[in-house]
């Protein structure tokens, strides 16, 4: 059995993975809304990634016995005004993540839980890869956004990318 505080943050983990997978379909819908298919395409693909790392968190608590609880999936609440902003959103969200990734890791630490920081620890090296990845997005938007053939360009790129399903051995 997990620490009772480990155990409800991982639980609020789902949910938290849950709203991110939503948030990034209402980015994605947004970016489509404005005939920008590749960076729809490419928030679609980081929704399906959230929505698994929700299910990684659901496995690792079932693997340990612990009771899920799901919660309702809020309806995301950001201001969709234009791409640049929907970019920074996701960054600081990223950030957000990260941070309730490592609250998880220090509470598994303070009671010596060394399971479940070995589990966390593919996410905490997957959120560097997930801010980072926004930051380029936006440094990449900032360098060619206002420039009509390479914004076609970066919609082009991203309109390439697969999903490929995390390889977590649990």
């Amino acid at each position: 059995m997990l620490d009772k505080k480990v155990s409800e943050l991982l639980n609020n983990q789902i949910n938290k993975e849950f709203y991110s997978a939503y948030l990034y379909l209402d980015f994605s819908n947004y970016y489509y809304d404005q005939g920008l298919d590749g960076f729809g395409n490419w928030f679609k693909v980081q929704a399906q990634e959230e929505r698994d790392h929700a299910m990684l968190f659901i496995q690792y608590m079932q693997n340990n016995g612990e009771k899920i609880v799901l919660d309702a999936v809020d309806k995301p609440d950001v201001a969709l005004t234009d791409a640049k902003t929907v970019l920074e959103e996701t960054l600081k969200h990223e950030q957000y993540v990260t941070s309730l990734i490592h609250n998880i890791y220090d509470a598994a630490y303070s009671v010596k839980d060394f399971r479940t920081m070995q589990f966390l620890d593919w996410f905490v090296k997957e959120q560097g890869e997930e801010e980072n990845n926004a930051d380029n997005l936006i440094k990449r938007f900032e360098l060619f956004g206002d420039d009509p053939k390479s914004l076609y360009m970066l919609d082009n790129e991203l309109g390439a990318r697969v999903y490929a399903a995390p390889s977590l051995v649990l």
